[in-house]
């Protein structure tokens, strides 16, 4: 899983690594989770921009040529749409 850098921001992948040994059951159940959360509790902007960077590979730049916005708007907008993935996902599992 890729990860925006911010000194704030913790992947899910690394919250996943420091829960320990075998971590495969939440980790499916994540999976499970994380398009209805998705779905659920982004906008479309948001949902839009998670799939272009991390479906797709794009990085903030490419994104932001391609929908016509500044690349701070783009970074600030994937922050705030990972940082609500993981506050709504990590009580979840």
């Amino acid at each position: 899983m890729r990860h925006i850098a911010s000194d704030e921001s913790i992947s899910l992948l690394h919250w996943y690594r420091e829960l320990g040994a075998d971590n495969s059951s939440t980790l499916q159940r994540l999976m499970t989770l994380l398009p209805q959360a998705m779905e659920t509790e982004l906008t479309d902007r948001q949902r839009q921009m998670i799939h272009m960077y991390f479906y797709e590979g794009m990085n903030i730049t490419q994104i932001a040529r391609a929908l016509s916005l500044n690349p701070s708007s783009v970074s600030r907008t994937l922050h705030r749409a990972t940082q609500r993935l993981f506050r709504v996902l990590r009580y979840a599992v």
